[in-house]
């Protein structure tokens, strides 16, 4: 029941870049990352490429739902670390940038 409620909160923007990261990419799976005293709860998408997308989200709950309809594989980034190919993505596309500057 709350994460129903909590879905009405998020945005539409961010519900629908959420779901066009996972529907537009191949091998996408989640980290959820709780709450600190600084940032609220996130969720982490990354594809097998590599590319990633994070977002703050109403609740940890929130994340692991949204996981779980979309059909994704879902980790909690406390537990599960992140995969080594997101860093290399990141130090690809920071190459790339300097290449064309």
């Amino acid at each position: 029941m709350k994460v129903a409620k909590e879905e009405r909160q998020v945005p539409d923007a961010m519900r629908q870049h959420l779901t066009a990261f996972v529907s537009t990419r191949r091998g996408v799976e989640a980290w959820v990352e709780q709450p600190t005293s600084f940032n609220p709860p996130s969720i982490l998408l990354i594809a097998a490429s590599g590319e990633s997308t994070r977002r703050g989200i109403p609740s940890a709950q929130y994340g692991y739902q949204f996981a779980a309809s979309h059909n994704i594989p879902c980790y909690d980034a406390g537990v599960v670390p992140y995969p080594k190919r997101m860093r290399e993505y990141g130090l690809r596309q920071k190459k790339e940038r300097r290449r064309q500057a």
